[in-house]
This record gives structure tokens, sequence and C-alpha cells, in this order.
């Protein structure tokens, strides 16, 4: 009935479309366990190579784990992990590679039991491997949690010591981000140690249990960790000396549009609109006024006036600004370098052009052997970088367009392999 792998019938019996989804699902499996091999045969040769080629032991490898992430099209702080997966499953867990094979175990469950065996040594985690996947028969029906239970249980008996000691590492892990939500809210999430993060909560939970005034238990719950954490109080409004990119016409009003809030992303107009608007009306807050300069055709950032001197800083602004996220392909982490694309030790500029903002794990990586990244303006203005891998193929990746200016085409991502053009992906 079905005659490709990929061939969908949705006109055929029910019974033949369940088993359809699981035959797909099987084989999503088997894909990821055929990345996981390759992924490994990649590193390997990469090291062979750079070994034969003189490079020290601890620079070899470099760069191949951002390499898997770009061809998976996933961001680059994901690629270690795919790798180190990868290479788990490969050499020390070869069971639960053959359950990923035959679509026993999904990728996800079987990035769990490589996730909580990574406290064992080798020995150890081979072990937990044979108890747990030999017989996949045994893996039918477990969810994701009976699953995790289960290899806790076997690394506990294997290595307790192991399991103590990574609990206590995990303190040392403690960190608090931030990301976008629907609807213009955020995510702040700190990962804490379990008695700070329960001490946390309860009194945030104490807090709303005292509170009567109309507000919902999750809204004074909200109120009271910025209150505490800021020293403001939740109804004064934040100060806007943060930067909220928003063109002239959409903050007068004369249309709706998009603005940007770096570090976080596009919001509607009409809430950058009333944040300005309090901050500017509450003597409690202030907002200061930057003008950036856009192409009014393609909308790509070409200056800015600043009241700052200091060059470098306003021109690391102006990156930031124009580039809002690092600009490796698929990567959205937060800029944290102001990098030159071509070094300055091989004669880069420091200007607008040879800057790009970078995160620090894709900065880090573009300086491993092999890696080469150039800019340049296109017809419309556009700031554009292009990624060389070690392997010959190349991503590219365009600057966003300023809010507020008229869409002309999409970004895309061309996406070359020994010089051929392989696709062009719409961003």
């Amino acid at each position: 009935m079905f005659e490709s792998p990929v061939e969908i019938d949705t006109g055929a019996e029910e019974s033949a479309l369940v088993e359809r989804i699981a035959a797909l699902e099987r084989l999503k499996a088997a894909a990821a366990a055929g990345q996981a091999r390759l992924a490994v045969a990649l590193d390997s040769a990469r090291r062979a190579a750079e070994a034969a080629a003189g490079v020290p032991a601890a620079r070899r490898g470099r760069g191949v784990a951002t390499e898997v992430a770009l061809a998976r099209r996933d961001c680059p702080a994901r690629g270690g992990r795919h790798l180190g997966f990868a290479k788990a499953l490969v050499h020390e867990m070869p069971h639960t590679l053959a359950a990923l094979e035959a679509g026993v175990l999904s990728e996800w469950r079987a990035t769990l039991l490589v996730r909580e065996s990574a406290c064992l040594d080798v020995e150890d985690r081979t072990r937990l491997d044979a108890e747990l996947c030999a017989d996949p028969a045994g893996l039918e029906g477990l969810g994701d949690a009976a699953l995790v239970a289960a290899a806790k249980a076997i690394a506990y008996r294997l290595d307790p010591h192991a399991v103590v000691e990574r609990a206590a590492k995990a303190a040392s892990e403690r960190t608090v981000t931030i990301r976008p939500a629907p609807d213009t809210m955020t995510y702040l999430t700190a990962l804490l140690p379990v008695a700070q993060g329960v001490s946390v909560y309860a009194a945030l939970k104490r807090q709303a249990d005292l509170c009567c005034d109309g507000r919902s238990r999750g809204q004074v719950m909200a109120d009271t960790l910025l209150e505490r954490i800021t020293g403001r109080p939740a109804d004064v409004p934040v100060p806007v000396a943060v930067n909220v990119v928003i063109s002239d016409q959409a903050l007068l009003g004369a249309e709706h549009a998009a603005a940007v809030i770096a570090g976080y992303g596009s919001v509607p107009s009409a809430l950058a609109q009333k944040m300005l608007c309090d901050a500017v009306t509450d003597e409690r807050s202030r907002a200061t006024l930057r003008r950036l300069y856009a192409r009014p055709d393609s909308g790509a950032l070409v200056a800015m006036d600043s009241r700052a001197r200091l060059f470098p800083k306003g021109l690391a602004q102006f990156v930031a600004l124009r580039d809002q996220r690092c600009r490796t392909p698929y990567c959205d982490a937060p800029i944290r370098h102001t990098d030159h694309t071509t070094p300055h030790r091989l004669g880069g500029a420091t200007n607008a052009l040879n800057g790009a903002g970078m995160c620090q794990a894709c900065n880090h990586t573009k300086e491993a052997p092999g890696w080469q990244v150039s800019a340049d303006i296109d017809q419309t203005g556009t700031h554009t970088t292009e990624f060389t891998t070690p392997t010959g193929a190349r991503y590219h990746s365009r600057a966003p367009r300023a809010p507020g200016t008229p869409h002309q085409q999409p970004t895309e991502i061309e996406i070359y392999l020994n010089g051929e053009l392989l696709k062009i992906v719409a961003a």
C-alpha cells in the first residue's frame, strides 16, 4: 500500500494509518541511530587527520560538534550534546544503540539513559546498558519517568559514590536563564540545589497565602519575586534605558508594526509604546533615546547616533542591535562577543562590516583549524556572513531587518558542499 518510506495515504484504513504512524516512528529512531554512527565516524576521521597533521591532542576535534549541529539544522549549542550522545551509544552502550536502531527506544528516551548513566565509569555504564536494554521486551510500555527511575536505581546500585558525587557537583552548576514565552511574556528559570529551590518556592507561596487583594496566587508569587530581587515595586515601570528598537512611525503611532527588545525578540509596537510612555511619565523611572539609521528599502541597519564617545563600545552596541542574536546559522543564543569575522591578526578591520555578534561557544569554534568566516553587504544593504566548515560546507546568514520596514524577501541560509549549492533554506 505504501511504496515509499515517507509516502502518506490518508485514505487508508484506520488500522493501516496507525501502523504507518508506528512504522514512521521506528524509522525516525533508526535514522537517529544512523546519525549517531555517522557523527562518531566524522569525529574519528577528523581526529585522525589532525593527528597526522601534527595538531596537539588537546586541540583535535574542535568544531566537529558544531558541524554536526549545522548538518542537523540545529543550534551549535546542541552540537556537543549530539556528539556526546553518539559517542556514548557507539562506544559504551551497544544495547541502547541496538534498541534505538530497532525502534524500541526513541532518540529522546535513549538520551535519558545516556544522561542518567553519565556519572558511571565505562565498565559500570556498560553493565547498566546490558541490564536495562539487552532484552528489548523489557522496554515496552515504559514511560519516560519509569525509564529514568530504573536507570537511576541501577546506577546507584552499581556505584553509589558516583551518584552522590554527581549530585554534589550539580550544585556548582546553579544558574539563572531567560527565554521568550508566548504573548510577550518571559520564562525566568533558576536552576538551584533542591533545598534552596524548595525554600524559594515556599517563601513565595507563603506570601501568596497571606495576600488577599484580588490578585491570583500566581500573580502574587510573580510580583513578590520581582520585588524581592529588584527592590522595585511590581507596579513601577521598568527603566527603558534598555535597547528597545522601534521605528519612528510606530513610536509615534502612525503605523502598527513590530518592535525588538534586545535579548528577548519581537514584540508588538503597542507594547513597546506603553513601556516607553510609562518610563517617561513616571518620575520613579527614566528613558533615554538613541537614533538608529536603517535603509528604507530593506530595513538594514547602517549606522547609530550615540552620545558615547568611546568608539569600540558604541560600535559593539551597534553590532548587537543589528544582529540581535548570534550570527551562526540556527544559533539563537544571546550575543556575548563582538567578533572580527576576518580576524584582526589577519588584517581584519574593526568596523561594522567586519563585526558580527557571536555567542561565546560559536566564537571559540570558528577559531578551530579549517573554519573560515567572512562578511559582506548584499545589494539591499543587509549585512551577510558566510561560515565555511572544515569539510567545505558553507552556510550563509543575513542580519534581521529593523522593525517597521517593508518586507522585501525572507531571510535565507544557503548551504554549499564542495563548492556546489545544495539548497536554500528560508528562515
